[in-house]
């Protein structure tokens, strides 16, 4: 639909778009679909980012919708089988499937694989939600259902949705944006009943350290926002903690 307002200014309504003065475009929308001719770029353009986006929750929604219980599992890529951390992740994996999760990971290597070694070893549902990187990284061979995506944010929405929990192992910058993203959605009611755990008291104390002596004390925090972490070497402990959190949540529906 075109016209023109009372300054003889050139308007389109192309559908809830507005254009005037120099946005304004004689053709239509149509027009642009059906005629082949032109450059091939508009495939990059923000419009049909926003298309890929909505595909990857349509995918990701679609592979994961009937998945059961699962608990998310994260760690670093780097970390090598001989490394305890990686066993450690394996017998995790083995003892989520026992207590009738699946096992959902960056589907990558080091802890990723790990983690899901010992969940599809010991007959459990292993989950890898892989990502889009300029180093490939693939998909480990013990993912019996993989997705890939392009964008971290989608990426990062299936771990939480599909998610009872969190467990986290040593890691790097990957690790760590996931580990707040899910701290700060426990602690603005976002998600509820959801534990995170830290599996590594060693490697995490610097960390917690920072967290109680610094933003604690200068108020960056509220002491009660430090619970929202569990720190511990033991599967026990990690168990216990996921066994709790379903406890509460059954609670929860039947109030």
């Amino acid at each position: 639909m075109t016209r023109h307002d009372e300054f003889e200014r050139p308007v389109r309504y192309a559908g809830p778009v507005i254009k005037r003065g120099k946005r304004y475009d004689v053709t239509t929308t149509d027009q642009r679909l059906l005629d082949t001719a032109g450059p091939t770029d508009w495939v990059h353009t923000d419009p049909w980012r926003v298309l890929r986006i909505q595909s990857e929750f349509i995918e990701g929604f679609g592979a994961l919708a009937e998945l059961g219980p699962a608990i998310s599992v994260f760690g670093s890529a780097r970390t090598r089988p001989d490394d305890p951390s990686y066993q450690l992740a394996v017998d995790l994996g083995a003892r989520l499937t026992g207590a009738g999760y699946a096992v959902i990971t960056g589907g990558g290597p080091g802890i990723m694989e790990a983690a899901n070694k010992g969940a599809q070893e010991s007959g459990g549902t292993s989950v890898g939600l892989g990502i889009e990187l300029p180093f490939e990284q693939g998909i480990n061979a013990y993912v019996d259902l993989a997705v890939n995506f392009r964008y971290f944010f989608a990426r990062k929405t299936m771990f939480v949705k599909y998610a009872q929990g969190f467990v986290v192992f040593p890691g790097g910058y990957g690790t760590l944006d996931e580990l707040f993203e899910a701290m700060t959605l426990v602690q603005t009611h976002k998600v509820t009943a959801f534990p995170i755990v830290l599996v590594g008291q060693s490697y995490w104390k610097g960390l917690v350290d920072w967290l109680r002596d610094t933003l604690v004390v200068e108020k960056k925090i509220s002491p009660v926002d430090l619970d929202l972490l569990t720190v511990t070497d033991d599967l026990d402990d990690v168990m216990s903690v996921l066994a709790k959190a379903e406890e509460a949540r059954r609670a929860a529906g039947r109030e």
